[in-house]
């Protein structure tokens, strides 16, 4: 039997709201890499759950085909991360929310790939639709936050690549990688419990450092 589910109320509104706002982000120098921003947004199932949205990019995109991610994208000339975000979660899913729906920000992340990930946090309330674009999005999934509670998560493993562990997050009878999963790690210590845990150090698989 797993963890209990997280109503998606007002009570945890509040209390996402506090934590992301009390939380002293960090933020990383771009330093040649590319700005991009992902929305990490906390909405309700059918059953009233407190829940993720994630996706499945589509197989047609140029880069990171088929892999598991948060909406988001660059960050365009003239652009705040909260506006990339919103304007990506349109494009991707469309969901169109305004900037009072923006709960804060969490630590920027540097990727292999070569970009600095803003993570912005949304409140999309509950009267949700969701239209995903079969250009960008192959399927996209409401995951409970309760989930994220459940043993094993996060998993930490060594590669001889590098010195530092890979994050991985078992979700939907997957492996969910950073760094998405650094980002949604993250976001359960942060937003759910108010722990300021930082994940900059966790490492990404070799195959996503393309």
């Amino acid at each position: 039997m797993g963890p209990d589910p997280v109503r998606f109320d007002e009570t945890l509104h509040q209390r996402a709201l506090a934590n992301v706002r009390a939380f002293d982000r960090r933020s990383a120098a771009i330093d040649g890499h590319r700005p991009a921003a992902v929305a990490v947004v906390l909405l309700p199932d059918d059953a009233g759950r407190a829940c993720f949205l994630l996706t499945r990019r589509a197989a047609s995109l140029r880069t990171h085909t088929s892999q598991w991610a948060l909406p988001g994208g660059r960050v365009n000339p003239g652009e705040t991360a909260p506006g990339a975000a919103l304007r990506e979660l349109r494009e991707e899913v469309g969901l169109g929310l305004g900037e009072d729906a923006v709960l804060g920000l969490l630590d920027d992340y540097r990727s292999r790939s070569g970009f600095v990930i803003t993570p912005v946090v949304v409140w999309a309330g509950a009267a949700v639709e969701l239209q995903p674009n079969p250009d960008e999005v192959a399927s996209l999934h409401l995951v409970p936050l309760s989930d994220l509670e459940a043993p094993g998560i996060p998993t930490l493993v060594s590669i001889p690549e590098s010195d530092r562990p890979v994050i991985q997050l078992p979700l939907l009878s997957r492996l969910i990688h950073a760094p998405t999963a650094a980002v949604i790690y993250q976001m359960r210590e942060v937003v759910m419990h108010g722990r300021p845990t930082r994940v900059d150090h966790f490492e990404q698989p070799v195959w996503a450092w393309q």
